[in-house]
């Protein structure tokens, strides 16, 4: 199956050589913004097809799907563009800016009966599952609680430190923390307590979130843009804890029990593990579906609107809002 790529930073690179090494699918246009980055992106990845605007990108009726790598600010104008021209669009997390202009692409999508999903690899790996079979069995008990941890030292990147192009701790990495806490524990959230550090721009460079569910259990995130965090995501149960080593790309899941026991569960080979949301939305649409089960609209829409909320208690909105 054919796939374009829009936009031509460091993501769509790394896609690039992905899709290189699957069977079954090949980068077939590149998109940029001027046509001397669209051609050194497709000389570099034997890339047959390069245009010097989204524009062209979008309209080109060879493709099975749109892969959309641009800056948080331009998901929701890039995505439309490629609905409106009918193309399936995969856009890289966050999805939108605000659950708002989320609603309005998915709506969008159904109108034009297209395929879309939101590109957040930790819902596609095959570790995923593994935590889930895990959580299922009642291996650790009655879960209680969980921590998730995720920074590196970015805030030298004006994609995130800017309002203007939706920048922030929040959109770029609490988004796994948050990802990760409603995999393992669900939607049941009654109370959300929160803080953040803002950058001279007013965007969040660091945040905690604590979430509280219904049942009791709890979970506190922490996500950084100043320093380099431990990335691991803990579930704590009444017979022992989930280790789950890298939120953003799981480097293997460890169980200890309270009774001394470990268990290890190794993380299988992969290309980047960028692959697997690829073949997910592929699979999706070769069946006729418009979305894909492993990350469906409603669990998009409840992540942006944790995050609105998150904003809000902040006051950090975004100038294009």
């Amino acid at each position: 199956m054919k796939i374009g790529i829009l936009g031509a930073g460091v993501i769509a690179h790394i896609m690039a050589d992905t899709v290189a090494k699957m069977e079954n699918a090949e980068v077939l246009a590149i998109g940029s913004r001027t046509a001397e980055k669209a051609e050194a992106f497709a000389n570099e990845h034997n890339i047959p097809t390069f245009y010097g605007s989204y524009e062209e990108l979008a309209a080109d009726d060879r493709l099975d799907l749109i892969y959309v790598a641009t800056p948080h600010s331009r998901h929701f104008e890039d995505c439309m563009l490629c609905i409106e021209n009918g193309r399936n669009v995969l856009c890289e997390k966050a999805f939108t800016a605000n659950k708002k202009q989320a609603e309005a692409l998915f709506k969008a999508a159904e109108k034009k009966n297209v395929f879309i999903c939101e590109a957040i690899w930790t819902r596609f790996i095959p570790m995923r599952k593994t935590l889930d079979d895990i959580l299922k069995s009642g291996a650790i008990g009655e879960l209680m609680s969980l921590t998730a941890n995720l920074g590196y030292p970015i805030n030298h990147m004006e994609r995130l430190v800017k309002p203007e192009l939706a920048g922030g701790a929040l959109l770029d990495l609490g988004v796994y923390a948050l990802n990760f806490a409603v995999m393992a524990f669900g939607k049941d959230i009654v109370d959300i307590k929160s803080c953040c550090t803002k950058n001279e721009y007013g965007v969040d460079m660091h945040n905690s979130i604590i979430l509280t569910y219904a049942d009791g259990k709890s979970a506190l995130l922490h996500s950084c843009c100043y320093c380099a965090l431990d990335r691991k995501g803990i579930i704590h149960g009444t017979l022992g804890r989930i280790e789950f080593h890298n939120i953003n790309n799981c480097e293997g899941i460890d169980v200890y029990y309270n009774d001394g026991r470990h268990e290890r569960y190794d993380t299988p080979p992969q290309i980047s593990g960028y692959e697997y949301e690829v073949i997910a939305s592929l699979k999706a649409i070769s069946e006729g579906k418009k979305e894909c089960e492993e990350m469906p609209y409603e669990e998009t829409l409840f992540i942006m609107e944790l995050m609105d909320k998150l904003r809000s208690d902040w006051g950090i909105v975004y100038p294009f809002e």
